[in-house]
């Protein structure tokens, strides 16, 4: 008898359903209303990658890690600024190495009012890692940032969104507040197992709403930047007009080294801008918009 996997369609309805009940969507949290009778809500968040993408990869380049460093060196000076100007607090996730490499840059965001997250120990891809390790790496950069940021966090965000089979299980011990990084909806929601209600908030992302697939660039293979700024300037500006109409959540992705370039920064100084101009926008950290909704659908968080 063949010890072989089974093929998808040699799953049984058990088998399969299981699988698509790990983590799901659950009862919509969107709200009736936002903060202040206001009509939409808008979440900013930067993920402050840095320099664990190469080595994530096991990449040494000098050049690769060079690039990383762009990001905390003129990405997040650049992004602080902004929403200083702007008086907007964003939701900054930070791999653990990320955040000791640049423990100063950090506490600088805290001290300026701003949200840290978790987003993973060096940016590693959950669905590689050997059995034990993801969660592991997991407590020990939620360790890491309360230590460097003085507050453990409440959220997290896997690295590439990268959401394994047991990064609910990981979640639910950690008795975190919230996850953003499945897709199922464009408003919060519940995340549920086997069908059942978990108490955990999704804020949902989507890579629409993020600039890294937009200007990314690979520079031995075929991927290029190919979107202009005023392009993907006018993609966000759709998806924020979306929700505005709807009288939804816009939650928009976005990573310093790579929104940070001077023609780049540009586009988001615009976007705030044209949002603040609209009336009943509320704009809170990821924290903020997660604990309004589960308080609105009568959730009593754990933290």
């Amino acid at each position: 008898m063949s010890d072989a996997p089974k093929k998808p369609w040699e799953w049984s309805e058990p088998e399969w359903r299981h699988i698509v009940g790990r983590a799901r969507a659950g009862r919509s949290l969107a709200p009736k209303s936002w903060p202040g009778g206001a009509r939409c809500a808008v979440s900013l968040s930067f993920d402050a990658d840095h320099e664990t993408i190469p080595l994530r990869d096991s990449d040494e380049s000098p050049m690769r890690i060079s690039q990383g460093q762009y990001g905390a060196r003129q990405g997040v000076p650049r992004i602080r600024a902004l929403l200083a100007r702007h008086g907007v607090k964003a939701s900054f996730f930070y791999p653990a190495v990320s955040a000791l490499l640049h423990p100063d840059e950090v506490r600088a965001v805290v001290d300026e009012g701003h949200e840290i997250g978790i987003h993973s120990w060096i940016h590693e891809a959950n669905t590689q890692l050997p059995p034990g390790v993801e969660r592991e790496l997991t407590f020990r950069a939620a360790d890491t940032l309360e230590k460097i940021g003085g507050r453990r966090p409440v959220g997290i965000r896997t690295a590439s969104w990268d959401f394994s089979v047991d990064t609910m299980s990981i979640i639910q011990e950690l008795g975190l507040l919230y996850d953003s990084s499945l897709m199922s909806d464009d408003d919060a929601y519940e995340l549920e197992v086997q069908g059942k209600p978990t108490g955990i908030v999704e804020l949902p992302p989507e890579w629409i709403r993020d600039d890294a697939v937009y200007f990314n660039m690979l520079r031995f293979s075929g991927l290029r930047p190919y979107t202009p700024p005023s392009a993907v300037e006018e993609i966000f500006r759709a998806e924020f007009d979306g929700a505005y109409a709807e009288g939804g959540l816009f939650l928009l992705t976005m990573h310093p080294h790579v929104i940070g370039h001077r023609s780049r920064i540009a586009l988001l100084d615009r976007l705030v801008a044209y949002m603040k101009g609209q009336p009943g926008v509320w704009f809170g950290t990821h924290e903020e918009v997660a604990r309004w909704c589960a308080g609105q659908a009568g959730m009593t968080p754990k933290v």
